[in-house]
């Protein structure tokens, strides 16, 4: 067993549950956190609860983390509610995305940054549906609307922790097929997050922000 550990924010199924076992596969030692108790996740992770949206869950896990040190930090959760023009869009709805999209995984990696060890990475999955410059076909306003507010607030907090030594990454995964992007998506998540995977241990030790797609390419802004 290596003496890697990482922690993966949002794994109780899709894209987070292939990559807390795909990093076990490679010898990691796996901490990942699931909505509500009870998810089955392979025996070799240790399972936490976590509400991401949940200021106060947040802060206990960070008290149940104290001592332990972390060389990968992957924030992985995310919503989405629909193909609506944004004129159709309730207020309600546009706050809950907002916060579980944007706001939620930056205070994340505030509350938990102190525990990635130096060297080590900050990860979140992203889109490059949060590409503004890549934003040419029309449709699913909200959600790309909270990848390009995710993408922003990591470029601020990069620019805050610029001398912290950490690796600092947005993942594209691609349009996978999950909950999330349906059944109909062009990609299977058991061929896309190995080379996910392979980005994140590539890339570690590479201070800096970088908006990469599962190949390693740059995902324009």
């Amino acid at each position: 067993m290596s003496d890697r550990h990482a922690l993966v924010i949002g794994a109780s199924r899709g894209l987070g549950l292939v990559l807390a076992g795909e990093l076990v596969r490679r010898g990691w030692q796996v901490t990942a956190t699931t909505r509500t108790a009870g998810a089955e996740l392979p025996p070799e992770i240790t399972v936490e609860t976590l509400e991401m949206n949940d200021p106060g869950q947040l802060a206990a896990l960070r008290e149940r983390l104290s001592g332990q040190r972390l060389d990968l930090l992957f924030v992985n959760a995310a919503i989405d509610r629909g193909n609506l023009p944004i004129s159709e869009v309730p207020t309600e709805m546009f706050t809950e995305v907002m916060i579980t999209n944007a706001l939620s995984p930056l205070r994340v990696l505030e509350t938990l940054r102190d525990l990635v060890v130096p060297g080590g990475t900050v990860a979140v999955m992203s889109s490059e549906q949060g590409s503004i410059s890549q934003n040419t076909e029309a449709g699913y306003e909200l959600y790309k609307a909270s990848k390009a507010a995710l993408n922003q607030l990591m470029r601020s907090y990069s620019t805050r922790y610029a001398d912290d030594g950490h690796t600092k990454l947005l993942i594209d995964p691609g349009h996978n097929q999950t909950r999330l992007g349906g059944p109909h998506a062009p990609l299977d998540p058991r061929d896309t997050i190995p080379a996910v995977v392979d980005v994140l241990e590539k890339h570690a030790g590479t201070p800096a922000l970088q908006f990469l797609d599962r190949h390693g390419n740059v995902v324009p802004w």
